[in-house]
């Protein structure tokens, strides 16, 4: 690995600036991009250090919202009382992240802006992640990849904490030379078929300052749910972020959001129809199972994802309501 040069910043400005120029690239936690430059992935020359910025490593409880510094620690977040007892759908996300040892040191922006794990990705295959002019995991090894929005890559994304955040409603800073913009959590990530190089929306000058957390009735369940392929340092087969607003034992607002799935969080909107404006009946229940994947597109070695979310998505609706 060749030999790197580390600049210290003192305000997203700063970090702005030092990022325009080529050859940098911004660090939090560290634990994705050392991987990158590992694999050969990226070689940058200036490693931007974002741990030296101030109060972006803290969860603030405002009078609309809950305002989370990109750099807060997957480990803090995770036992946040306030995230822990208001959004239980975000601390089980983050909780459930990777080992603990990672998790104390990789932050909430790293989470969000990681790149795929594919494995042809992670191994230089001149795929269309590098600028190559097919996706080897079409045909190939593909038990991990896409059922949904794939094509024409089939990555899927790897982020426990993005499903989560879009299944809340949660917002994003995006800070850049440009200006200082907030989207929706839902609106960060983009899919390969709009652009089949980029994951997010964020640009090479731009990084990911602060998340927004809405305020929720005080009727509201959530929870996150995931199934692995080995129990440490690993990503989600499938995952589930559910976010259920009652009224009594009637359904008033309903998020379901998958993961693992698509090569961005996958809101299965048809659930709302379903469950909106009614009781939650076991024949719902398993409705709602059905409804999660109709569409799906499974390719030749990831069938079985359909069969798993569709058994994930009831377990985790049905554990809402004990």
């Amino acid at each position: 690995m060749k030999r790197l040069s580390n600049v210290n910043v003192s305000s997203l400005d700063d970090a702005v600036a030092q990022l325009e120029a080529e050859g940098s690239a911004p660090v939090g936690g560290g634990s994705d991009l050392l991987g990158l430059i590992k694999d050969g992935l990226i070689q940058p020359d200036v490693l931007v250090n974002l741990k030296t910025l101030r109060g972006l490593d803290t969860v603030e409880e405002r009078s609309d919202d809950v305002l989370i510094g990109g750099l807060v620690t997957l480990d803090k977040l995770s036992r946040d009382p306030l995230v822990v007892s208001q959004y239980k759908v975000v601390a089980e996300a983050a909780g459930s992240v990777a080992t603990p040892q990672i998790r104390n040191v990789a932050t909430l922006a790293g989470n969000l802006c990681q790149r795929p794990w594919c494995w042809y990705f992670r191994q230089g295959f001149p795929c269309y992640k590098h600028g190559g002019d097919r996706c080897f995991s079409r045909v190939g090894q593909n038990q991990f990849n896409a059922i949904f929005g794939g094509g024409p890559s089939y990555i899927v994304h790897p982020s426990d904490l993005a499903s989560a955040f879009v299944a809340v409603g949660a917002r994003f800073r995006i800070v850049g030379s440009s200006g200082d913009r907030w989207v929706p959590a839902r609106e960060f990530f983009v899919l390969p078929r709009s652009d089949v190089l980029r994951e997010n929306i964020l640009g090479p000058d731009e990084v990911l300052a602060a998340v927004t957390l809405p305020r929720l009735p005080g009727e509201t369940r959530s929870t996150y749910a995931k199934v692995l392929d080995r129990e440490a340092w690993t990503h989600a087969v499938v995952s589930v972020a559910l976010v259920l607003e009652m009224d009594a034992d009637v359904v008033k607002r309903v998020t379901l959001v998958l993961g693992g799935v698509a090569p961005v969080p996958w809101e299965v909107e048809a659930i709302q129809s379903l469950l909106v404006g009614r009781r939650v009946t076991p024949e719902r229940v398993i409705e709602a199972g059905r409804l999660a994947v109709e569409g799906s597109q499974p390719l030749s070695r990831n069938r079985y994802k359909v069969k798993l979310t569709e058994a994930l998505v009831r377990r985790t609706l049905q554990s809402l309501l004990v």
